[in-house]
Order: C-alpha cells, then structure tokens, then sequence
C-alpha cells in the first residue's frame, strides 16, 4: 500500500482527519488500495449497517431557479410532467410501499425555490397521514426555508432537512445563478436550529473537476453534514448539460472513497445516476459507501428495491431500521 495512503488510514482510523493537501496525493495511489481503504474505514466507524432512504416527487416542474443539470426547471424543455401537489391517495401508497420493503426513511421533495404557507399546509396533512399509516422517518427537502416553514415541517414530524450544495463553491456559480451557494448554506443551518438533522451533498459529473468534487467533500465536513448523498448526472434532453459525457466508473468510485475518507463517520448515500454504472454501482459500497435512495428518483428511472436489497445483501450489509 502507498505510504500516504497507510498513513492517512492509520490516522482516520485514530480519529484524525485528513486535509486537502493529503486528499490531493491520494489522487495517484492504486485505486483498489484506494477503495479497499475506504471500505475499511467505512466499517470501522459505521458496521455493515445499511441506510435506506426513499423519496417521493410531491411536486413536479415548472421551478423558477435555473440549475442547469434540472429536467424541473421552466426554464428548460424537458417534457417532464408537472403537477401541484401528488395526490394523497398516490403518495400513501408509495409510502405504504417503501415501509414494506424495509426503509428507513421518506422524504417528500417538492420542485421550486421554497415553499408558500398553502403547500406548507398541504405537505403537513400529507406527512401526518404517511405517519399514521407506516412506521418510516420523514425528511423534507423543499428548497430553501425561513423559520416559518422550518417550523410548519418540524411540527409535522420531519427530522432531517435535505438541501444539496450541488457543487463545491467555487464552481456553484457555473451550476446556478438564481440562488447562491450561500443561501443554501443557510437554509442547512436554520433547519438545524429547528431540530433536524441534515442531508447535503452533491452531482458529479457536471464538468468540474475531482479537486472541486475535494472542495465539496471538505465543505461538507466544515457544516458537520452526516447524510451525504453523491448524485451521478444524467444529461437530460433539454438541459444546458444534455451533451455531457457521463463519468467512467473508475471516477466514481474515487469520489465516493475521498468522500469516506474525508467524512469518515457520515453516512455516504450513492443517489440519483447510479444506474448508469449497471452492475458497477454495487462497487460503490465496497468503495465507502453505506446508504443509497432506492426506488426511483425525481425525473429518471431508478434500480428496483427488491434488486438493491438483494446486491447489497451479498456485500454483508443489514437494514435494521433505526
């Protein structure tokens, strides 16, 4: 094994962390030393257990923001369909379905910049009825929040906020204009004042660099975030990034090992574009990864539970709920 690499395990595994600089070496080190030390860490500080997270589309389109990776954005021809609200009956079934199946958590996530106090209202009655009829946690992620709506979904029972960064800082401004990258910081530390915990990561794949993908993963242990999703972007028709070339790989599973070994003790969640791996993706959690959304996504197609389940299984992983 690369001395860097030894070394960096051996203090992780101490209860140090790494820097940038250290981050930045392991870039050259063989790969599957690379992913071996990962999944090491990975199960040092989290055991075989396993976290399992779905969400529901609760509201469809016609978003004002200008995310350029976003099928939902008006601003975008995409042909996706939009809507209002789910309706009830749809989305207790989907609920229903995913506590069936062992997961852990639900989140409802709705398209828009924010929330107006009629949707508050809705989504309220929404998650009461999910919680009176299954045994799932309950996460938002609804754009960005004030204190009036933080406090509308706390009562309802949410207790994890998810709001992405997307991209490191530095390269947010080439992702979106319409809100900042700070605004969403502090949308994640309101949420946490209100009482809830945090989801936040990002997309790679949208033409930044593995030393921005670095940046997020520090940013993201700055702001103490242990749900850290890694979406994989899928160029949709219509998009300003539709042409993009997809990642190898090879690309991915060295992100989702700097990701562990920069957040040891977070849960490294592989979401949205996974599928795009095939049977590769299964790599990703014996890279350092121990969560995933099952089911499927917002605008595009995901793995089937029961497929997931099966995969992840034969790693050794377990999906006792919380």
């Amino acid at each position: 094994m690369d001395t860097n690499l030894q070394q960096a395990q051996q203090a992780i595994l101490k209860g140090g962390r790494i820097d940038r600089q250290t981050a930045l070496q392991l870039l050259s080190v063989d790969k599957d030393d690379l992913y071996r030390a990962a999944d090491a860490i990975r199960r040092h500080f989290l055991g075989e257990h396993f976290d399992l997270c779905s969400i529901i589309n609760a509201k469809s389109g016609n978003c004002t923001e200008n995310c350029r990776f976003c099928a939902q954005s008006a601003r975008h021809h995409t042909g996706i369909d939009t809507y209002t609200l789910i309706a009830e009956d749809e989305a207790l079934v989907q609920a229903k379905d995913n506590d069936d199946h062992g997961v852990h958590r639900l989140s409802l996530v709705t398209s828009g910049r924010s929330l107006s106090p009629a949707t508050v209202a809705e989504l309220t009655d929404l998650y009461q009825k999910m919680a009176a009829t299954t045994s799932l946690l309950f996460c938002a992620s609804a754009g960005l929040l004030d204190q009036e709506i933080a406090d509308g979904l706390y009562s309802a029972g949410v207790r994890r906020y998810h709001c992405n960064l997307e991209a490191s800082r530095g390269f947010f401004p080439k992702v979106c204009t319409t809100h900042t990258w700070a605004e969403k910081v502090e949308t994640l530390e309101l949420a946490r004042r209100t009482g809830m915990s945090l989801c936040s990561g990002g997309i790679i794949g949208m033409g930044e660099s593995m030393e921005d993908r670095i940046d997020l993963a520090f940013e993201l242990r700055d702001l103490a975030v242990r749900s850290i999703p890694i979406n994989i972007l899928t160029p949709i028709a219509g998009t300003p990034l539709a042409e993009l070339t997809p990642l190898t790989a090879d690309e991915v599973l060295t992100t989702v090992a700097l990701f562990r070994l920069i957040n040891p003790e977070a849960v490294i969640r592989m979401a949205g574009g996974r599928q795009q791996l095939g049977e590769a993706q299964y790599q990703c959690f014996a890279a350092g990864a121990n969560g995933a959304i099952v089911g499927n996504y917002l605008t595009t197609t995901g793995s089937g539970i029961a497929e997931d389940l099966e995969h992840l299984a034969a790693l050794g992983f377990t999906f006792d709920r919380p």
